[in-house]
């Protein structure tokens, strides 16, 4: 479980982070969703400690972050983040493999429990016939399910992950937020995508200006008006396969 209480946090005069609170519920999804600038990368940056803020608390598993080492964070946190471009020809198993590192030496587990807890990773995110591949030779996409998988082999109780569909067609997309979905992690994802975002997420916050305009349950937070208010369109709910979907058009 994830506790964030009364954060803000300022890049020179703008305050980007606004006094927010929520809760990520273990084995759950917590969604991050609002216009650009609203405030939510930032936010999964001050939860994993790449930034700190300047008041509020954030609490891991009933421990303040703060009062972790960088190497505990690591333990019990997997991270993807925005902008993380492959620039060394690793393959991509040796660049999944990395991800063990964050459990301690790799020399300290056996070949076979690493050899098998990669593959399988490599196979979550569909590029078991890329294993080979130089990671300089990928796609976007290919890259980003690359460090999906290097996430997941870190076997953290906690995910985060800023924007994870970015450049993967539409079937990852689906597959990959499905596979998110089932893992009995504490999840916190970045997600532009608000149809995505409801049919994957638990629970949404939806961030204006630095702040939570709504937190809860996607149909409650995710209303037409609501969506009309922030995103300065005229937004409507219509009911398709049994299930709800937002569209838009210019205001």
């Amino acid at each position: 479980m994830i506790e964030i209480n009364s954060l803000s946090f300022s890049r020179g005069d703008r305050l980007t982070v606004d006094n927010v609170d929520i809760t990520a519920h273990s084995g759950r999804v917590l969604g991050l969703v609002g216009p650009n600038g609203a405030g939510k990368s930032t936010l999964l940056s001050l939860i994993y400690r790449l930034i700190s803020p300047q008041t509020g608390n954030i609490i891991v598993d009933g421990e303040n972050i703060h009062d972790l080492r960088r190497g505990d964070i690591a333990n019990r946190m997997a991270v993807v983040a925005q902008h993380n471009e492959a620039t060394l020809p690793l393959t991509v198993y040796d660049c999944v493999a990395l991800g063990r590192i964050a459990k301690g030496s790799i020399l300290r587990y056996s070949s076979d429990t690493n050899h098998d807890c990669v593959l399988n990773a490599i196979e979550q995110v569909d590029l078991s016939g890329y294993r080979d591949r130089l990671s300089t030779e990928l796609s976007g996409g290919e890259w980003q399910r690359v460090l999906i998988a290097r996430a997941i082999v870190q076997q953290a109780s906690h995910l985060l992950l800023d924007e994870p569909t970015n450049h993967l067609d539409i079937h990852h997309q689906y597959a990959i937020l499905e596979m998110m979905r089932g893992l009995s992690t504490t999840t916190v994802v970045v997600l532009h995508d608000l149809n995505l975002a409801a049919q994957f997420c638990d629970d949404i916050a939806l961030l204006q200006n630095g702040h939570i305009v709504a937190s809860g349950a996607p149909n409650e937070v995710l209303t037409a008006e609501r969506v009309s208010s922030v995103y300065q369109v005229n937004a409507e709910i219509i009911e398709y396969n049994g299930r709800r979907h937002l569209i838009y058009n210019p205001m």
